[in-house]
């Protein structure tokens, strides 16, 4: 055997391992997932809620997931949103837009990248929604808008504050000027909330960035973040090529941005539920402690009226 058959059959023998190299759909169907320490089953990090015990990251989950954390297992009503007409430009690159979107519905059960629910914490209502980053990296389009859109009123018309668990990467460019307008879209929406003095809350997960912090997910009452959450605007590497500057270390992760002030709070997964429903408790004067200090303001002002008079 010469030196270029070795060579030829080296070949092959690394074409046969990269053919047989695991496909993203078998990561996916599989049991078992990767952090810090290596392969960890997925059923142990799902008993942590997706939390890492070790390293302590907060690993993406699904709106399900998620709304099952907030208010108990299937213990909220989800709500089907208005979906508008698909593709209105036509948009084509290496696939079309309606490739992408039928291949991102069956593959996270979604009409859109946004799911909108009724729930209770506390016995306090609130309208949420969540976005889920396999849809297309919960970019934001015509339809998102909509399903926001439907929350806030929602809220509005039953009276609840509003929580929106922010994920995704920005716009969803496919539909050019349809998408940025939900920018302002919901940007308008929640100042009609706010007109009608109902709390808007805002949950920061990772990622969340692009046209989604520059529009509602920083105009929330409090803004609480997950650890290690990545919020920002543009990418690290954009921003240090214009500023020609050294960016402190983890300069858009929760911790450095509730520094900044741009974030309130870091709450972990497993006590969000409890923070939201104090939070709520006291911004809607729920909360029996207020309530006692209201009636004995209220008492000594009697008392003190009728010693005036």
């Amino acid at each position: 055997m010469n030196w270029i058959t070795k060579i030829i059959k080296a070949g092959e023998k690394i074409k046969s391992a990269i053919h047989k190299r695991a496909t993203k759909e078998d990561i996916a169907n599989s049991d078992w997932t990767s952090c810090c320490k290596g392969p960890i089953l997925k059923k142990d990090l799902e008993e942590n809620l997706w939390v890492c015990p070790d390293c302590n990251k907060h690993h993406r989950i699904k709106p399900k997931q998620r709304f099952d954390i907030l208010f108990g297992k299937n213990n909220y009503e989800i709500f089907k949103t208005p979906i508008p007409k698909d593709d209105p430009l036509n948009w084509t690159d290496s696939k079309s837009y309606k490739d992408r979107l039928k291949a991102a519905r069956k593959k996270t059960g979604l009409e859109c990248g946004m799911m909108v629910v009724s729930g209770s914490i506390n016995d306090i209502k609130i309208t949420a929604v969540a976005s889920d980053f396999d849809f297309l990296g919960a970019s934001m389009a015509a339809a998102e808008g909509e399903a926001f859109l439907y929350g806030i009123q929602h809220a509005i018309e039953n009276q609840t504050a509003f929580l929106c668990i922010s994920a995704g990467g920005g716009m969803r460019m496919m539909e050019s000027l349809i998408s940025l307008s939900q920018m302002t879209r919901t940007t308008l929406a929640i100042n009609e909330l706010k007109k009608n003095n109902l709390p808007y809350l805002v949950c920061l997960t990772d990622p969340t960035a692009g046209g989604i912090t520059a529009s509602y997910a920083m105009l929330g009452d409090i803004h609480i973040a997950e650890p290690g959450a990545l919020i920002a605007f543009a990418g690290a590497r954009v921003i240090q090529g214009t500023v020609k500057e050294e960016l402190p270390e983890g300069f858009q992760k929760s911790e450095y941005v509730e520094k900044t002030g741009f974030v309130d709070l870091i709450v972990e997964r497993k006590n969000l539920a409890q923070k939201i429903g104090t939070l709520l408790s006291i911004l809607l004067k729920k909360n029996s402690a207020i309530s006692t200090e209201e009636n004995e303001i209220t008492e000594n002002t009697q008392s003190l009226s009728k010693v005036a008079s």
